[in-house]
């Protein structure tokens, strides 16, 4: 498939989304990624029904070769979470410094670190699984749509 077609398709799977709006529109069967697309590149996520931290941002660019195209993405934290994970990791690291430095408890001070690092590698490991379902529903995607013969 070439450049314009693939573009096609990610347009009619994605909906810009203004979550400002009063008005909100029913939900459509054939959307599958709340986003935009400009000229090659675009930025989507999955549409979900309820809020959800780990879900990635994909940030992509479609570039013609000679027979068909390339797709790029790059999967990314939502800027919230990339706040709220720097937040409560600089947080957690005062109070293991805290811990050592002023009241020399190791094990509040181990504590605070442990924490630090699980909250870490909670997010982390839910992100990889999260980016594991965009994967398999953005093939999916270009799958159905080019199965029932849709340019």
């Amino acid at each position: 498939m070439d450049q314009q077609q693939l573009i096609k398709r990610l347009d009619r799977a994605t909906r810009n989304v203004n979550f400002l709006d009063a008005v909100v529109a029913l939900p459509e069967e054939s959307v599958v990624f709340n986003g935009s697309l400009k000229g090659s590149r675009f930025v989507i996520s999955k549409k979900i029904a309820k809020a959800d931290s780990f879900l990635p941002l994909i940030k992509g660019e479609v570039s013609p070769l000679a027979k068909g195209c390339l797709v790029t993405l790059d999967y990314s934290f939502f800027p919230a979470t990339v706040f709220f994970l720097s937040f409560w990791g600089a947080i957690t690291f005062l109070l293991t410094v805290l811990f050592l430095a002023v009241f020399q408890d190791w094990k509040l001070a181990a504590l605070s670190a442990v924490a630090g690092l699980g909250n870490y590698g909670f997010a982390f490991w839910h992100f990889r699984r999260k980016v594991r379902e965009s994967q398999l529903l953005f093939h999916d995607m270009l799958d159905q749509k080019a199965g029932r013969g849709a340019p």
